[in-house]
């Protein structure tokens, strides 16, 4: 039975962080979920990015399920209705895509399932808003920037943003982001290192999360 969107929106906003992040090893992708999880994160955006999406998602769902029970585990990366048929019925908590698609939405909306459509417009987000979208990705953050959060918001004052892609896990940019307005940020190699990632210093990668929750507490 899919999670209340309810309780799912409340979550990435509690979260603030949402790391996203592939990788082909099925171990690696636990260990990063782990690292990440120490580190207090809540909310866990894994990505449809390579051939080993599902059999890795399962294992990590598996894991999730065992240790990690207050985290959400979604998936992202989701282009089309089939694979979000997929994952769900894989036990995703939500499905975030790059992209607003109408067809991606009905089958969420229908089955109870958080959905965060990508969007780059105005129009877009009208159109996320249309089909009941509470929360909109920003994709990419690095290209609309900050600005671009403080001009829509008043001609969307019920939708709820997260950009992602280009966020920086550093004082200065993530303060200009929660200024604007939006409520969480996705972050992916910023926040998670490739190097990290392929020293295997799961360490760094928590210490690095922990560091960002700091920031981000301070702004308050």
């Amino acid at each position: 039975m899919a999670v209340a969107s309810e309780t799912i929106l409340a979550a990435f906003e509690r979260s603030k962080v949402i790391p996203v992040f592939y990788h082909d090893d099925a171990e690696v992708c636990c260990a990063v979920m782990q690292a990440c999880y120490d580190g207090g994160i809540r909310v866990f955006e894994f990505t449809n990015r390579g051939e080993h999406a599902r059999r890795n998602f399962s294992i990590m769902r598996d894991k999730k399920l065992q240790s990690m029970p207050d985290m959400y585990l979604g998936i992202g990366t989701i282009k089309n209705a089939a694979d979000a048929k997929t994952f769900t019925e894989m036990g995703a908590d939500f499905i975030v895509s790059p992209i607003i698609k109408p067809e991606i939405a009905d089958y969420c909306n229908g089955a109870g399932i958080f959905w965060v459509p990508g969007c780059m417009t105005p129009t877009e987000i009208a159109v996320a808003e249309e089909h009941k979208a509470q929360l909109v990705k920003l994709f990419p953050g690095s290209s609309l920037g900050p600005g671009f959060v403080k001009a829509i918001k008043p001609l969307f004052p019920n939708m709820k943003f997260m950009p992602t892609g280009g966020v920086e896990p550093e004082e200065k940019n993530l303060k200009s982001w929660f200024d604007a307005g939006v409520v969480c940020v996705g972050m992916g190699s910023n926040l998670i290192p490739k190097k990290a990632v392929d020293t295997k210093d799961w360490t760094s990668i928590k210490d690095n999360i922990v560091q960002t929750f700091a920031y981000i507490k301070a702004l308050a």
